[in-house]
């Protein structure tokens, strides 16, 4: 008879492994110890009350492998506490969405008290995460076992075994059946369909949900441009005047598709919680250090570091080397352009079908090294923007963004606005952008899923040929899945593939007089971009932590500012065209003049439209409005009860008094 894994041994020890933690292989018993105590500890004590075993007991630890892993999982009564400690937005019985409370459960839709499918498995996992991020120390100066690693009051103990090496990893299992359910619905079978964004989000939370939504989102928004286009390609391709209805319906479009998309996000966001989800009061960073000291807000012990010497380090050396970064873009695009020239010169004294395919290889060696540079300054963002100290990770995030867009930019379009504004050569225009754009989508599709998925299952099959040599008498479902899933690579969050739609938006939007096809080839890229991007989650990375999330962030100012940007040039474009300089034969200064009042004149339209859509439709106003007054209510009830309380103490307080 087969002995199963600890983690479904006994009654004891029988609970839903939801997380895993990784130690280091030299890990002193009296750490291990101390670790498992504050995790399995009531809250009251300082614990976080969860269920805590390792993945081997002693059998199995002497037929298997130890790799020092630990389950981690909860009860149900403490899952529900901790939606309520996280804040979680359930729909009520009434169709309202509110905050869960334990007392006040019987209230919120599909809630039974045998009912395990009431949170999601990310949401518990979520839970479980923050709970462990919350473990923090009392009166511990030290981690038990490592006096160098040291401790102060109120900090977080895992962020610091993190930071010591202590524990390796932290992360999520898949649950091997809901995720087959989900392939099947998702990407296993091709055809044109919507994806499950809402089973999307059950399984790997809002912030997956949302990149995937406005994926599917923005590839349909495509198709118009991609359909207006393409006559426009075949018939037109010389006529730039004629483009000024495609520049114009392009301007509008890029201005309502997103205006349009900020409501679709507020309705999902609602119907999941998170739009009304209250924000918590944001922890310090993991890797965030400074001299020891009281915040001002909380009167918890944290590191201090000045504001000052951050700013020193961003303006003395970040900011320096990002401009040592833009110019040496810069450098290697004008050694593009004397590729061009070489291989255009060769061309003309040698015409045939060789030197014909030759032109387009300067471009397509430009944009992999476009590619190449890209990833190679991301790391070097990345250990700048991490050196700066900031304290919270959305600044974190805000700087680390900034300074990848604006290199990025400047990288992949920089020599598009050359040739056109300096070089003013719309046929190369028109090649190096075609060449551009279907160069990075194929080197994105296959650096990003396709490299990454064959090694993953090479990885795959070492591990079970391993698992399966093993002694028959252990079960070693649960052990081959931890395995295999602790050494699969981390998902690093949704930041590059939101910087790939915001590259793709910038080449359809900024040169669409030029080459109306972008749009189309857009289209063709991002129907296999979703099943890639599919696979790269399911198959290739760690199952992510989930995190709520109400909008896409950050990343919708970065698509408005490209979209302003698209009107400037699309109006230099027209201006710049033959036939529009044919009737201005004897004044320029006309043509400018009416050239920035067109660019101002769609400006201000764009601006009306953005005014003129809501952010969210009536009905979520209005749903907000009424949680918002019901807030306001239940508040001045507290204070009434509160006072009403303190008027029947003080006759109590005066009836003790005695005469003097």
């Amino acid at each position: 008879m087969k002995v199963t894994l600890s983690a479904l041994d006994t009654s004891e020890s029988s609970f839903t492994p939801l997380v895993v933690i990784e130690l280091a292989q030299d890990v002193k018993e009296e750490t291990k110890e101390w670790l498992k105590n504050r995790i399995i500890s009531k809250k009251k004590d300082g614990g976080a009350q969860l269920l805590f075993r390792p993945l081997l007991n002693k059998y199995e630890k002497e037929t298997l492998e130890n790799q020092n892993l630990y389950l981690v999982g909860a009860s149900r009564i403490r899952l529900l506490l901790g939606a309520e400690a996280v804040g979680l937005v359930k729909e009520c019985n009434d169709d309202a969405m509110r905050a869960f409370t334990y007392g006040t459960r019987q209230n919120f839709k599909g809630f039974h008290e045998n009912n395990d499918d009431f949170l999601t498995m990310a949401e518990c996992q979520f839970i479980i995460k923050h709970e462990l991020e919350n473990l923090r120390a009392k009166d511990e100066n030290m981690i038990p076992g490592y006096p160098q690693a040291k401790l102060y009051p109120g900090k977080s103990l895992l962020r610091r075994l993190l930071t010591s090496g202590i524990v390796v990893q932290v992360f999520p299992l898949h649950d091997s059946e809901a995720l087959k359910k989900l392939e099947d619905a998702w990407y296993t079978r091709l055809a044109l369909k919507y994806q499950p964004i809402d089973s999307i989000r059950g399984y790997f939370g809002e912030t997956i949900a949302l990149y995937f939504g406005f994926l599917e989102y923005f590839t349909f928004a495509l198709i118009p441009m991609a359909v207006i286009g393409l006559p426009y390609y075949l018939f037109v391709w010389e006529d730039y005047d004629k483009y000024v209805i495609f520049a114009s319906f392009n301007l509008i479009w890029s201005t309502v598709i997103l205006e349009v998309w900020k409501r679709g996000c507020a309705s999902m966001t609602y119907r999941w919680g998170t739009l009304v989800m209250k924000r918590q009061f944001e922890e310090p960073r993991p890797g965030f250090h400074g001299v020891l000291g009281v915040n001002s807000v909380t009167g918890r012990e944290e590191p201090l570091y000045s504001s000052y010497k951050r700013q020193l380090r961003i303006y003395l050396v970040s900011l320096p080397f990002v401009c040592i970064c833009l110019y040496f873009s810069l450098y290697v695009m004008m050694i593009y352009f004397d590729m061009e020239t070489w291989a255009l010169a060769l061309h003309d004294s040698s015409e045939s079908e060789w030197t014909s395919i030759l032109l387009y290889v300067p471009s397509i060696i430009y944009a992999i090294v476009i590619e190449i540079m890209n990833r190679l300054y991301r790391y070097a963002a990345e250990f700048l923007t991490s050196w700066e100290n900031h304290r919270l990770e959305s600044a974190y995030q805000n700087h680390l963004v900034l300074k990848v867009l604006v290199f990025n930019f400047l990288n992949c379009f920089a020599s598009l606005f050359y040739i056109a504004f300096v070089l003013k050569d719309m046929k190369l225009l028109r090649q190096s952008l075609a060449t551009l754009l279907i160069t990075s989508q194929i080197l994105n599709q296959i650096v990003e899923s396709l490299l990454p998925y064959w090694l993953q299952r090479k990885h795959g099959v070492r591990v079970r040929r391993k698992v399966q040599a093993l002694k028959a008498d252990v079960d070693t479902t649960l052990y081959e899945q931890v395995i295999l899933e602790k050494e699969m690579g981390t998902y690093l969050g949704t930041f590059d593939d939101y910087l790939e739609l915001f590259l793709q938006f910038g080449y359809v939007s900024l040169f669409s007089c030029v080459y109306p096809l972008a749009a189309a080839f857009a289209v063709l890229n991002n129907f296999t971009e979703v099943n890639s991007d599919a696979l790269k989650m399911c198959r290739v990375f760690k199952r992510p932590f989930a995190e709520p999330s109400a909008n896409i962030g950050v990343w919708q100012l970065a698509f408005e500012t490209m979209s302003v940007i698209s009107v400037v040039t699309n109006c230099a474009l027209i201006g710049m065209s033959p036939q529009v300089n044919a009737l201005f034969p004897e004044s320029k200064t006309d043509l400018i003049l009416i050239v920035v009042a067109v660019e101002h004149a769609l400006l201000a339209l764009k601006f009306i439209l953005a005014f003129a859509i809501p952010d969210k439709p009536r009905h979520i106003q209005m749903k907000l409005a009424r949680l918002e007054f019901e807030s306001l209510e239940a508040l001045k009830q507290q204070q009434m009860k509160l006072v009403a309380e303190n008027l029947k103490e003080e006759p109590r307080e005066s009836g003790k008094e005695k005469p003097s």
